[in-house]
């Protein structure tokens, strides 16, 4: 069976007369009540009633009926205003306003005093400053006299007046807090100001229908220097979200508390939350561990992982998540845009920490832990975001524009050193190795964040690194070749599930087949191609995985699972020409190694052709020559939620 994730023809409800009784039928109103309507009658209360309601035939429309995501929307799940300690106290000066401006497409002044624009205006984007001192550095910036009242405000205020390493170096400190969980000044009074504060701010910005502002906040748990982090969306407006305050490090390191917490807020409002864990690759394999607090993990914290931890954030500027070599040897596209070296505090990373600190191979932990427990606590989507400090949340490669204050576009800016390992500070990654990356697309009926949140608790979402590629994958048991020619959307929900849903219990001596659909972002690169990828569960408790490329640019013929060469390259210094790759691909895949008996997923990654990266554009307009180890190409990709097979009873 599939599990299905909408209905083509939901029943229909008319709050007066019940149920129609005729399916696909619409109900108007009619000419007498119409008239009725244009006089005195609308200052009046009025109740329909059965003989003013007229039975139509079946609409003429073909979309009445239908009640399925039809626009993918675009957007920054994480990004850090002034608000957040380490970007006010370096350097930042934008506040949520100017955040949301420049997210909206308005042209702004940047902390260095530079103009930036995007091309073109996001469509939602998510509060996420940092729960732990969040609004210190606004307050260090207005001189509240309560703060510079205490011995430690006075320290932070000469810091931040004295900028450069003095305001580093205590930003430093100050996150260096989130890891003992010990805050060194709280203000009740401030912190339910400044999260007023953060409500109201997205409830201007809120449009629904055009743009949507999420109230949510980062959670900061750095247990030992690994990176736990989440980002806490709510589904929520200010009537639900300000009966609650942010739950961060300082109040408990362990997500589980902060789980604990996402279910109070629910009990108490009604509304609804989520949390989203962020760059596992800075985790030092702690992410997706299969145990926890030194116990192999239950079913109980399977189910609550599961639950409250739906999408995991697989790209941003800290490097790529989606695959490592060592973990994926026959994937050329694993190695990219890597950091595997050190965890937040620079402590060093060993091999066998990489699997749990990967998409896919935590993936193939979920499918391996369900074997045990029953549930699989990694079942997630994927989405990308940017995690800039600059308020500006820019993820193009020409419009790079850093991910800290002191980032932002110089001549000497690639030279910075932003990891050091913490034995011998020797460094370990320039800045010239941060990702320009990524962003989240989600396929929903209407821009609201109601319609939003829903599609990232179902996983109907993905992850790009930065373009805006276009991604429709479904699957099913029914589909034919001809199918992924037609308009395949209705037949997709009606046949199959979308990315994010699930399959069961495959019928005799058929296989899962993928209909897939990709459209290169119009501004950017075309596609070099489309591929397949499978994890599946052994009987002897092992996963495997394999690649299998589905369709080629520039008619390239596909041979043992790959395209037969490379696509190529146009790149030239800054510029490039999309005289190679495709615009546009559909495909029909059928998987030609299906074992009913195993557990599997797929997703699908789609690349672009290779364009200058950022540091190429940064060498050409300031004329300076960057180091031979310095990337200057890349080739951007979106990877979307995966699609579950499971073996029925």
């Amino acid at each position: 069976m599939q599990v299905a994730q909408y209905s083509s023809k939901p029943s229909l409800w008319n709050p007066v007369v019940g149920p129609l009784s005729a399916a696909g039928r619409s109900i108007i109103i009619s000419a007498m009540l119409l008239a009725a309507l244009a006089g005195t009658a609308l200052a009046q209360s009025w109740t329909l009633s059965r003989e003013q309601l007229v039975e139509q035939p079946e609409s003429y429309s073909p979309f009445v009926d239908q009640h399925f995501p039809q626009q993918v929307l675009f957007g920054d799940t994480h990004f850090h205003s002034s608000l957040s300690v380490d970007s006010g106290l370096i350097g930042n000066r934008l506040d949520l306003d100017q955040a949301f401006q420049f997210a909206r497409g308005k042209e702004v002044a940047t902390s260095t005093g530079l103009r930036a624009q995007l091309n073109r205006p996001l469509d939602f984007l998510v509060m996420s400053d940092h729960a732990e001192y969040l609004g210190i550095a606004n307050l260090l910036a207005t001189g509240d006299p309560e703060l510079l009242a205490t011995e430690v405000g006075r320290e932070w205020y000469n810091a931040m007046q004295a900028g450069g390493d003095a305001a580093w170096q205590a930003s430093v400190r100050l996150v260096d807090d989130f890891q003992k969980g010990t805050p060194r000044y709280r203000n009740s009074k401030s912190e339910r100001s400044i999260w007023d504060y953060v409500i109201d701010t997205a409830s201007r910005y809120n449009e629904p229908g055009t743009f949507t502002a999420f109230n949510g906040y980062e959670y900061s748990s750095t247990d030992g220097g690994n990176n736990l982090h989440r980002v806490v969306v709510f589904r929520d407006g200010p009537d639900r979200v300000k009966q609650v305050l942010p739950f961060s490090a300082f109040d408990s390191a362990d997500p589980e508390d902060l789980w604990a917490y996402m279910a109070r807020y629910e009990e108490k409002t009604g509304g609804g939350v989520l949390a989203i864990p962020h760059n596992a690759n800075l985790s030092n394999g702690v992410m997706f561990a299969e145990v926890v607090n030194g116990q192999p993990m239950t079913r109980d914290y399977a189910e609550r992982r599961a639950r409250w931890e739906p999408l995991m954030e697989v790209t941003q500027m800290k490097g790529d998540g989606e695959a490592h070599p060592l973990l994926s040897p026959e994937d050329e596209f694993a190695d990219f845009e890597t950091w595997d070296k050190v965890n937040i505090n620079g402590s060093p990373k060993e091999d066998a920490m990489l699997q749990y600190e990967y998409a896919r191979s935590a993936l193939k932990v979920g499918i391996r832990l369900e074997e045990t427990l029953g549930v699989n606590p990694y079942k997630f989507g994927m989405i990308g975001s940017s995690d800039t400090h600059t308020s500006m949340s820019t993820t193009r490669e020409d419009n790079y524009f850093g991910k800290l204050p002191h980032l932002e576009p110089t001549a000497e800016r690639s030279e910075e050193v932003v990891l050091r390992n913490s034995e011998d500070k020797s460094p370990i990654v320039f800045s010239w190795g941060m990702s320009a990356s990524g962003l989240t697309a989600v396929w929903a009926r209407e821009n609201t964040r109601e319609a939003i949140f829903d599609a990232m608790a179902r996983k109907e979402v993905y992850a790009t690194t930065g373009s805006r590629i276009r991604v429709r994958v479904f699957a099913g048991w029914e589909f034919t070749a001809d199918d992924a020619e037609s308009q395949f959307t209705q037949l997709g929900y009606d046949k199959g599930v979308p990315m994010g849903g699930n399959l069961t219990d495959a019928p005799d001596g058929t296989s899962p087949r993928l209909l897939i659909t990709a459209l290169r972002d119009p501004d950017n690169a075309n596609l070099d191609r489309v591929q397949v990828i499978k994890g599946w569960l052994n009987a002897d408790g092992t996963t495997e995985e394999r690649i299998y490329d589905v369709a080629c640019s520039d008619d390239r013929a596909i041979v043992e699972r790959r395209c037969e060469r490379d696509v190529g390259s146009t790149v030239e210094g800054a510029t490039y020409a999309n005289t190679i790759g495709d615009p546009l691909f559909t495909a029909y895949w059928e998987d030609p190694d299906f074992d009913p008996s195993q557990s599997a997923f797929y997703y699908v990654r789609v690349i672009e052709i290779p364009k200058p990266r950022w540091t190429a554009y940064d060498a050409a307009f300031y004329g300076i020559e960057m180091p031979a180890e310095v990337p200057m190409t890349v080739q951007d990709r979106a990877y979307t939620s995966p699609i579950w097979y499971t073996p029925g009873s």
